[in-house]
């Protein structure tokens, strides 16, 4: 059985394990999360089950992945952005604290491990190296910039029992395949053992949840996802550059479009609100479970067009426009579904409004 199985299972079964040992804590300590207008539980929870996780991967981490220098980083600033969480799922701490320990993960993983943005080959020949000259300062923020931006993606869609764990899992086991098309063993069996430590809470997480992850998990996981798609596609052709978005497609499209509301709204970008994505479906007549898992199924759309993607790399004419073409229908289809549920806002559909003021006219020149 290859390695990094071992490593998944290894790091499931401690999952399985440790978790209810970490509902017991959270209750004892009072890290427990108490209904408000915003949430859609009903009843005080136990929060930090993103300890477990945290617990299980860093078993498989020291006993199945290969310690270099960036995956220590990455498990460093993890380690880091997972004490955030825990403080905060006990303190509640202020955005502006919270926002601070992610620059100081971050900047641990970036700059003494030095994982960074590398070479970019353009599709039309030429190369951007973000290792030289000038080039080499905008390398630093761009990761940084990168990393903090979904790991705040995916703590944003942490708002239904097993939709943050369970998206978080599809994008790694997707990494997880890229990385053994491209054959990287170190970035496969990282994410292996990452992957089973989420599918082992995921038992305790899914509708209806015994225990939320809590921002102890879900920092740690958009981390983790935020550095790997860097670590995975450091040295990459110009589409290998948009697959990690592709891969983190459910969380970055949640959150760019929660951006756009609320300019349009004319409130201000941190202010919470119910118009998420998983709001939108709920609001549609979805049940709790059917929208986690109609969200999970986006969540493979969009992990199936990334592996896509890697698969047409190679830089000839025919595999760029194939590729071109593939990131032109996906955004056509984002746009649909975002207005379509309204992730926007009702008022704001120019396609479908569009749509309909063609389709009034031609049944007004008919009759």
């Amino acid at each position: 059985m290859p390695i990094y199985l071992y490593g998944f299972i290894t790091s499931l079964i401690i999952a399985l394990i440790a978790t209810p040992y970490v509902k017991k804590l959270a209750i004892k300590i009072g890290a427990v999360d108490t209904p408000d207008h915003r949430k859609v539980h009903t009843r005080i929870m136990p929060r930090m089950g993103g300890l477990a996780i945290y617990i299980a991967f860093a078993a498989a981490f020291f006993a199945f992945v290969p310690q270099t220098s960036e995956m220590l980083g990455i498990f460093f600033g993890g380690t880091i952005v997972m004490l955030v969480g825990m403080i905060d799922d006990k303190l509640q701490l202020s955005p502006k604290w919270k926002l601070l320990g992610q620059l100081v993960a971050t900047a641990v993983v970036v700059i003494p491990f030095g994982l960074k943005v590398g070479i970019v080959e353009l599709p039309f020949g030429g190369s951007i190296d973000f290792s030289k000259g000038w080039l080499a300062l905008l390398a630093i923020p761009i990761t940084m910039i990168w990393i903090i931006g979904v790991t705040n993606a995916v703590n944003l869609i942490d708002g239904l029992d097993g939709l943050s764990a369970g998206v978080s899992g599809i994008a790694t086991a997707t990494m997880a395949v890229m990385a053994i098309i491209m054959a990287d063993f170190n970035v496969s069996i990282y994410c292996f053992v990452l992957l089973g430590a989420i599918v082992g809470f995921l038992f305790f997480n899914f509708h209806p949840a015994r225990i939320f992850m809590g921002d102890t998990g879900s920092l740690f996981l958009g981390f983790n996802l935020a550095a790997l798609s860097i670590m995975g596609f450091k040295q990459a052709l110009f589409v290998s550059f948009i697959i990690p978005i592709v891969v983190l497609g459910v969380p970055l499209w949640d959150t760019f479009f929660a951006i756009v509301r609320r300019i349009i709204n004319k409130k201000p970008i941190s202010s919470p609100d119910k118009g998420h994505l998983h709001h939108c479906l709920l609001n549609m007549g979805l049940s709790h479970r059917a929208t986690v898992v109609t969200i999970y199924g986006m969540s493979i759309f969009f992990g199936a067009t990334a592996i896509l993607l890697t698969k047409v790399v190679p830089n000839t004419k025919a595999a760029l426009w194939t590729s071109i073409i593939t990131i032109a229908v996906l955004l056509f289809i984002i746009h649909m579904a975002t207005e379509v549920v309204g992730l926007v806002g009702r008022r704001h559909r120019p396609l479908i409004n569009a749509y309909r003021r063609l389709k009034l006219k031609y049944v007004r020149r008919s009759s």
